[in-house]
This record gives C-alpha cells, structure tokens and sequence, in this order.
C-alpha cells in the first residue's frame, strides 16, 4: 500500500486492523484507536481519497491502495487550512477527536468548498467529541473554507 505518498510493505497478520497497522508497524500514531465500536470516529483515514473509519478496515484490504493520514495534511512543512482553522478557532480541546475531524473536514472541503454550517455538521456526525459542543469545530471549517477562498477577513472568524 501507499501511505501518506510512500509505498509500505510488510508481512502482517490477516486480521490486523488499519487503525494498528498504521500506529503499531508504521508508527503513526496521529491516527487515534478510541472505541473499538466504531462508533467515536477518531481513526478516520482516507482509503483512496475516501474517509474510513480505520477500526473497520483490515490492513490486508489496503494492500494495493492508497491510504493518507493526518500525518499526510501537511504539505512541504505548512500545515493544512483545516489544521490552522483548527488551531485559530479553538476547534480541539484534549484533542482526541481531533485527528479525525481533520480527516473527515479535509474531505468534505475537497468535495464542497463552501458548505454550510448544516453540511459541515453532518459531515461530521459520525465523530464524536465529548468537550466542544461542536460549535468550535464548525467554526474551524468555517474558517478554512474562507481560508482556501481567500475571503478570511479576521483572525478566528470567516
């Protein structure tokens, strides 16, 4: 598999989950293991440019395929528009959610720049976040969709 734009190999067992391959063999631990239910959302990744919930996704079926994580937002060191938002519009507190929400906003924006704050939040209804109230998190998007439009007009707001 590709992650993050590099080819990975390994030798796994069949039912190792993506989630543990990616923290435990590749070492990228952004990607968060929370519920085991696949409920919280946390270790959403991208499955060829499509999100998935990572808990749910035995690593041998993204044998050939391409897989991105948060690790793989940032660009020749400069963080990801959904990233500063979050970072400018309070959009984390503890911040385990946080990786997914990323995942899952990035998507969304690549889909449709310009959603609304009702799309924004049903993007994401399949994360949980137990500290913001999601107000925060809606914001952040908000502030990275005005970002990439260059219509960002001050600091934490659109």
């Amino acid at each position: 598999m590709t992650v993050n734009g590099e080819e990975v190999t390994r030798r796994i067992e069949g039912r190792l989950l993506l989630v543990h391959f990616l923290r435990d063999q590749l070492g990228l631990t952004g990607t968060h293991w929370g519920c085991d239910t696949s409920n919280c959302g946390a270790c959403v990744v991208w499955l060829d440019d499509e999100p998935v919930k990572s808990c749910t996704v035995l690593a041998a079926m993204a044998g050939g395929h391409e897989v991105r994580t948060v690790e793989g937002l940032e660009l020749d060191g400069e963080l990801d528009p959904v990233q500063r938002g979050f970072m400018a519009c309070h959009g984390l507190q503890c911040g385990f959610c946080t990786p997914g929400m990323l995942m899952t906003a990035r998507a969304l924006l690549d889909r449709n720049p310009s959603p609304t704050e009702q799309e924004i939040r049903r993007a994401v209804a399949g994360q949980i976040c137990r500290c913001t109230g999601y107000a925060s998190i809606v914001r952040s998007v908000q502030w990275a969709a005005a970002e990439q439009a260059g219509t960002r007009t001050t600091q934490g707001r659109p």
